[in-house]
């Protein structure tokens, strides 16, 4: 394991972590192709603890949302109703993508399913498509993308707590999933990745952390790929959110659906 593989698959999770394209995929495929295969299992782990960079540069890119979000949950009497949305929207969705996850990965243990990177490829296909479609309409409508945190309630949480289980099939970019589901449920472009990349945080934690604490295998080289995750995660999350704040919802939904469809199209081929 040295130093430059450490480096390249830092690179590749931290910038991965937030576009449409699956990071576990996009490791695995750069990690076979070029520095050779090795136990799947051991992969996992290593992908697992890379995921620690990503979370971190999330967790300080929103610090200002995330404090905010806390002192709400210990004070939520006083929290204002927008935080007191945002709050019962992370606590139901988390709580079904946990459950649904869990349920996904323990039905692929058991049944050890060899088809799924295709059917996932069809999946991406499908929302890519739909999502050019619906950027392409809603270029004509001045009133698409307009929905912000204080419009979230019960159904959004639902739905998107069901997309981000899904996400545990192999091949599935969470990010890819939720942020295309806020645009289909007319949420501003902004405000669909603030709210996709909050949301991963407490399940990141809770799922690919917490679950898997003993399944960590500590190499120190590993630490230099963390941290090369977490600095271009950190640069690439800014940009991405720059970008979003500069281009019009329907051209928005058009660039990221086509993201979707390339990610579906690798994952036919790879």
């Amino acid at each position: 394991m040295d130093i430059f593989q450490q480096i390249v698959l830092g690179v590749i999770q931290g910038f991965t972590e937030w576009i449409p394209i699956s990071s576990e995929g996009s490791l695995l495929l750069v990690k076979t192709n070029f520095f050779g295969g090795e136990n799947i299992n051991l992969f996992l782990k290593q992908a697992l603890l890379l995921h620690l960079g990503t979370f971190f540069a999330a967790l300080i890119y929103f610090r200002k949302e995330v404090s905010g979000l806390l002192k709400g949950l210990f004070n939520y009497a006083s929290a204002d109703p927008e935080t007191k949305k945002v709050l019962k929207f992370l606590i139901i969705s988390t709580f079904i993508s946990g459950v649904l996850g869990l349920a996904i990965l323990n039905f692929l243990e058991l049944a050890n399913i060899e088809k799924i990177p295709l059917s996932s490829a069809a999946v991406n296909l499908s929302v890519g498509f739909l999502l050019i479609i619906t950027g392409a309409m809603q270029l004509k409508a001045s009133s698409a993308g307009y929905k912000k945190e204080y419009h979230l309630n019960s159904k959004d949480a639902i739905i998107l707590g069901i997309v981000q289980g899904f996400s545990a099939l192999p091949g599935l970019s969470r990010s890819g999933l939720t942020i295309s589901t806020f645009l289909f449920r007319n949420f501003n472009e902004t405000t669909a990745l603030r709210l996709s990349f909050i949301m991963s945080l407490p399940i990141v934690l809770a799922g690919n952390i917490l679950l898997n604490f003993r399944s960590f295998v500590f190499v120190k080289e590993l630490i230099l790929g963390v941290l090369v995750a977490f600095i271009v995660g950190l640069l690439s999350i800014h940009l991405f959110m720059r970008i979003s704040e500069k281009v019009r919802f329907g051209f928005f939904a058009i660039s990221f659906g086509t993201l979707v469809i390339l990610a579906g199209i690798l994952g036919i081929f790879f």
